[in-house]
């Protein structure tokens, strides 16, 4: 999700166990179920993944959507140790992590994906099919037919601004090439390994008469951007925030809303706007890896997440989980948590897989020259 750590220069020792720890033949059948019921049910689900005892994770930033509460939540709930690795890794860094890794035991068990690395994962044969309890809750647009990846949370990409150290915070994309921010503006990544970051220059096309179908407006924005000063090629986390080094960050408006409340009395007066010329949103995607070293646990990771208690924790990190309409619509949505979600107008519409696949494609090829 996250910056450009590259993992596939981290090995670790040993061969990955042929599955789960318990009795001769769990693991295989850890490995291939598909749904809860080929355990025998959720509470056969759960003894298998204690006896696995640990979860590996990469990529899950504690303060992106809240997951060091939903970590926390999960480990606490199922005494299941949930070993977390390289936070600010990219969707790119995972997939290779995967490939990379396959046979370790530090291999990845589960992954949180930019929907386009989502479904190339799934066409790689990288993901094992597997259904949650929710599964029919699940959009039919927001899920793969045969259960190799499903969307979890989404949101708009937004503008956030320093309000102490920026006199006229931006609301636009428009507003982003005027002179008084040379030097201020950043993205959350690389875009064409950071979901965020890929997000962010979606919308910058759709602001600039561009369309899910030509990314290429926004990747001209960004050299716009970039040679005029205002735009500056440093990843925004929220260590450049506090700090003062970004102080206009494009990056989701879950992630700006959380900054808003990490820094209050730390002298950031976190501004965040959701920009009307460029209105775009976009889901992740969750997955359960192949060749996990801790199939049951990575399973029940997946049940717990669209569980309602899972879904309400990130609605509490300001993210707007997949299962809210049907939460909204049958009281379990956290009705105060919703009511703090940044104000966005209009419903947003989606780009289809080609539509991901050429904008992926366009931009692994003319980022780097554009911003040159």
């Amino acid at each position: 999700m996250l910056g450009a750590v590259v993992l596939t220069t981290v090995t670790a020792c040993g061969a990955a166990p042929e599955g789960a720890t318990g009795a001769k033949g769990e693991g295989t059948k850890s490995a291939t179920a598909a749904s809860a019921q080929d355990f025998g049910g959720m509470d056969a689900l759960v003894e298998a993944a204690k006896r696995e005892g640990a979860l590996h994770v990469i990529a899950l930033p504690p303060d992106w959507a809240n997951y060091g509460e939903l970590i926390k939540t999960f480990e606490t709930k199922y005494g299941i140790k949930v070993e977390s690795e390289n936070p600010d890794a990219s969707s790119a860094d995972e997939i290779a992590a995967v490939k990379s890794r396959k046979g370790q035991k530090r291999a990845p068990d589960v992954l949180d994906l930019g929907i386009a690395f989502a479904r190339s994962g799934a066409e790689e044969g990288l993901f094992a099919p597997y259904k949650v309890a929710a599964w029919d809750k699940i959009p039919a647009a927001q899920k793969d037919a045969d259960g190799r990846w499903y969307n979890d949370y989404g949101g708009y990409v937004s503008i956030g601004c320093d309000a102490q150290r920026i006199p006229n915070c931006p609301k636009t994309f428009a507003d982003l090439l005027k002179p008084e921010y040379k030097g201020k503006v950043a993205l959350n990544g690389n875009p064409t390994k950071s979901g965020s970051a890929f997000g962010g220059v979606y919308a910058a096309a759709l602001a600039d008469k561009g369309s899910f179908a030509d990314i290429q407006p926004g990747i001209d924005f960004f050299g716009t951007l970039r040679k005029s000063g205002n735009f500056i090629p440093v990843e925004s986390t929220p260590a450049t925030v506090e700090k003062g080094e970004t102080p206009i960050s494009i990056d989701w408006d879950y992630l700006n809303a959380g900054y808003a409340d990490q820094f209050k009395g730390k002298g950031v007066d976190w501004q965040v706007a959701v920009p009307s010329d460029g209105v775009y949103a976009q889901f992740y995607s969750q997955a359960v890896s192949k060749d996990a070293p801790h199939p049951a646990a990575a399973r029940l990771w997946m049940e717990f997440l669209y569980s309602a208690e899972g879904q309400n924790l990130w609605l509490k990190g300001y993210a707007r989980p997949v299962l809210l309409p049907s939460m909204t619509a049958d009281g379990t949505a956290d009705k105060t948590s919703l009511a703090k979600l940044p104000k966005v107008d209009g419903s947003p519409s989606f780009p289809a897989s080609a539509e991901l696949d050429k904008a992926k494609a366009t931009l692994a090829e003319k980022w780097d020259k554009a911003l040159s």
